[in-house]
């Protein structure tokens, strides 16, 4: 009998067990919104896993193929994604999870997975390192638990009801060394703003010209929010469009380590909606919540 390996949790630190399936119903986890840090660990080994997937794949000679909405995908994007629904599904079967490749139309539920499996395909492509694995569990219209993984940078944040960071384990490895991290409060002026280095538009830099920026910072894919969560930055724009798997798992890394996520009029981004395919409007992350306030997003995506 094949052994499948599962993850039992003590304290903040998780070790691998045998998951076998005389003993999988130990494993599936009921959900609910009374243990968010728990989910959040359970998530942790998940993403690390894909995480390591992708570092394997990041040298090899991976075809890229345009997608309708003119985004790149990749057999990368493909087998993250497979093995991500797949470790949802032991855990937590019958949940919906909505992914960008391969079940991007899928119906959600009163709970529901947002999974981006390769975030920053064509920095994956072109070895900038900037990708990660996203990962959130929504509930109604607002993320539960969530995290997210740097491969190229080691790094993972996950978040249940605080926001925690580790240095991610060797491939087949168990142990992660949690600790809190928090946002911090903007400076009076030399705001630090992370900007895209592919999806820059007219309705974001004028967003930003109402802020004394003082540093502008390169960076691709939901490391932005993870960023500000961990008090490097202040503040990501985005007006372009993006989908609800692109900053679902940030969004809920960034509010719990004292940031937020708003869209026009300051109201917090909402999830969930199949209606319109998904997609989110113009928002703005900030670590600081008071620049929210000083920001005129628009109300359709450029």
């Amino acid at each position: 009998m094949n052994r499948i390996l599962g993850y039992e949790f003590f304290g903040k630190k998780a070790k691998e067990i045998d998951r076998s399936s005389e003993n999988r119903h130990k494993f599936i986890m009921r959900l609910d919104d009374s243990h968010p840090e728990d989910i959040a660990l359970k998530l942790a080994p998940i993403a690390s896993e894909a995480a390591h997937l992708l570092r394997g794949m990041e040298n090899a000679l991976v075809e890229k193929r345009i997608k309708d909405d003119g985004s790149p995908t990749t057999a990368a994007d493909l087998a993250a994604e497979q093995l991500i629904i797949r470790r949802l599904n032991e855990v937590w079967p019958g949940v919906p999870v909505v992914a960008e490749e391969t079940a991007s139309t899928a119906h959600t539920g009163e709970f529901f997975f947002l999974v981006d499996p390769l975030d920053g395909t064509s920095d994956f492509l072109n070895g900038t390192g900037e990708y990660s694995v996203n990962i959130a569990l929504i509930r109604g219209d607002r993320p539960l638990a969530a995290a997210v993984a740097a491969p190229a940078m080691g790094s993972i944040w996950i978040a249940g009801t605080t926001t925690q960071m580790s240095t991610m384990p060797q491939a087949g490895g168990s142990t992660f060394e949690w600790r809190e991290v928090k946002v911090r409060q903007a400076p009076e002026d030399g705001l630090v703003a992370l900007v895209s280095r592919r999806h820059g538009d007219s309705a974001t830099e004028i967003c930003l010209s109402a802020l004394s920026i003082g540093t502008r910072r390169m960076t691709s894919s939901a490391l932005k929010f993870c960023l500000i969560a961990s008090g490097e930055a202040d503040i990501y724009v985005r007006c372009g469009a993006t989908m609800e798997w692109d900053t679902a798992a940030g969004d809920h890394i960034l509010s719990c380590a004292g940031g937020s996520v708003v869209g026009p009029g300051s109201i917090p981004l909402t999830y969930g909606h199949e209606d319109r395919g998904y997609r989110n409007g113009p928002f703005a992350a900030v670590g600081d919540t008071s620049l929210a306030n000083k920001l005129d997003l628009p109300v359709a995506a450029a």
